[in-house]
């Protein structure tokens, strides 16, 4: 699914819903990926609905990094996928937390 490249982000542009059972998940990723669109998934069920979100630059007072931003998931296990096939790793959402992962070079 391609959609539309926004601009970078600067600080204060990205609202996280967190709560008692919701969590948060960012996926930092190399510069290169930049408009790449990651897919995530509930695990344990092979047809679970993924969701996507799209690294973007993400820019703060002193660097600027790349990351997809998950802003409200419901806690539990995930797969994030490197592609339409392919686990890139499994995290787990835990509610009223954000979840960092680092994708894998």
């Amino acid at each position: 699914m391609t959609e539309t490249q926004l601009p970078p982000s600067g600080p204060g542009t990205v609202v996280l819903n967190l709560g008692a059972d919701t969590g948060a998940l960012i996926v930092h990723t190399p510069a290169s990926m930049d408009g790449d669109e990651i897919e995530i998934s509930r695990t344990g069920s092979p047809a679970a609905a993924r969701t996507h979100s799209q690294v973007r630059e993400r820019r703060t007072s002193s660097s600027v990094k790349y990351a997809a931003v998950y802003p409200d998931l419901p806690a539990g296990d995930y797969t994030i996928w490197r592609d339409a096939a392919t686990p890139a790793a499994a995290v787990t959402i835990t509610g009223g937390s954000i979840t960092s992962f680092h994708w894998p070079d």
